[in-house]
């Protein structure tokens, strides 16, 4: 019985379901928005969200503790020097989940996860701020 067994397979072995976890995390927060199926961005929500709140205090220990999880200094960069204190006040949901409706091949339901608070344009990249001068 699976009484209590958290998390989605996602028709995947465990090592494949890591790595692909590990990738879409980078990307995320690479990107800072990414398009993908409903029960990936699902339970991708559970793999980001600590590391962001990892993120949130800054000495070396998490620092690895993150590079353990993503396996990329630059993502590992982005996330303490730019991410951490961004949602220093916020007390986690760093994630917004929006449905997308169905994709055409296999109508699998799709969504855009993206990170809360940031500024996006229409074309998905981070929109210009404007100088006041």
């Amino acid at each position: 019985m699976r009484h209590k067994k958290s998390g989605r397979k996602l028709g995947r072995t465990s090592s494949h379901r890591k790595a692909m976890f590990r990738n879409m995390a980078a990307s995320l927060l690479l990107h800072e928005t990414i398009k993908t199926t409903l029960p990936k961005a699902k339970e991708l929500r559970r793999v980001v969200e600590p590391l962001i709140t990892l993120a949130k205090k800054d000495d070396i220990s998490n620092r690895r503790l993150a590079f353990s999880r993503l396996r990329d200094k630059v993502i590992v960069g982005k996330l303490f020097n730019d991410l951490g204190p961004h949602f220093k006040e916020r007390p986690g949901g760093y994630l917004r989940i929006l449905k997308i409706g169905q994709r055409s091949g296999d109508s699998a339901p799709m969504a855009i996860v993206q990170l809360i608070d940031r500024q996006f344009s229409d074309d998905g990249n981070d929109a210009p701020e404007e100088k006041t001068e």
